[in-house]
């Protein structure tokens, strides 16, 4: 087994009804440590994320609060959020605070403030309207608090005991190697079938040797279907792994298959998985690279 790992950014997205407790959400980050920008419009988040990337490990945990006091950039934002997908050295999460109607109103009128989308109406229009145009984003989140019975201490809390440093998960990416003559595995995510491969197996001096060995591994390779095949499933995956990540899994499996699991299979999930591994945390098995040993006995 081989893994490999990178150095991620965490980035908070703090977003939802106006009223609902942004102000205490980024206190709360504050207070763990994260650089923190109040109401930043989307249009700025892709030079934001430059300045991040400059920045080196300095401003490795960002919380960003973005609502629609910028509603005249509120367009881009899913945009923004496409592209900060796509980012496989930052790992975004949208917090989505949220509160019914009748808990909102009562804060305006403790506050005595005007809703943003109401400046001179009443507050239910206001919150009926945002909560309108929040729909789809609020359907984007990893996380959402209902904070209608919450108080301001018990905001905090929650968003101390969720984004501590000891809570933070890492994404993995295990690629495994397998044989269809074994069965396929339970725990795979994704599966590839390469029995279309020229197969090592009926070259006799090979058929003894694994995808682990450097003749077998360069047998493999230098077919042109290899070449196709690698390149496809290589950008098949750079696509879906981002997505996969910002949707809270901790790992994604991959499965390579070929027959008895010994030679292709072997050899192209090492080469998924150091292709890969600059990107994320990988781990590589070979779930029966031991069979033939075993059968042998």
């Amino acid at each position: 087994m081989s893994t490999g790992s990178i150095n991620e950014t965490q980035m908070v997205i703090i977003t939802g009804m106006s009223g609902a407790g942004k102000t205490v959400a980024i206190q709360s980050f504050e207070d763990l440590g994260f650089f923190c920008v109040d109401n930043l419009p989307p249009t700025l988040l892709p030079k934001f994320l430059e300045l991040m990337k400059e920045s080196g490990n300095k401003m490795n945990k960002v919380a960003l609060v973005m609502d629609l006091r910028g509603r005249e950039f509120f367009d881009h934002l899913f945009k923004a959020l496409d592209e900060l997908a796509e980012k496989s050295w930052v790992t975004p999460k949208i917090l989505f605070l949220d509160a019914d109607d009748s808990t909102l109103v009562s804060r305006y009128k403790e506050t005595r403030r005007s809703h943003p989308l109401a400046p001179s109406g009443l507050p239910l229009e206001g919150i009926k309207l945002e909560r309108e145009l929040l729909e789809e984003l609020k359907g984007r989140a990893q996380l959402i608090y209902k904070t209608s019975s919450m108080k301001p201490r018990e905001l905090r809390e929650k968003i101390l005991m969720e984004f501590s440093v000891n809570k933070k998960t890492i994404f993995t990416v295990n690629v495994m190697s397998f044989g269809f003559k074994y069965g396929l595995p339970i725990d795979a995510d994704l599966v590839f079938d390469v029995r279309f491969l020229p197969n090592p197996h009926y070259i006799d001096h090979m058929r003894p040797k694994t995808g682990l060995d450097e003749e077998v591994s360069s047998y493999v390779l230098k077919w042109t279907e290899t070449t196709k095949f690698l390149e496809k499933v290589t950008e098949l995956l750079s696509f879906m792994l981002p997505h996969y990540k910002r949707e809270g899994k901790s790992q994604l499996v991959i499965a390579i298959g070929c027959t008895g699991g010994q030679h292709r299979s072997v050899a192209l999930a090492e080469y998924l998985g150091h292709f890969f591994q600059e990107d994320y945390h990988t781990k590589i098995t070979h779930r029966d690279i031991e069979r033939r040993k075993e059968k042998t006995k």
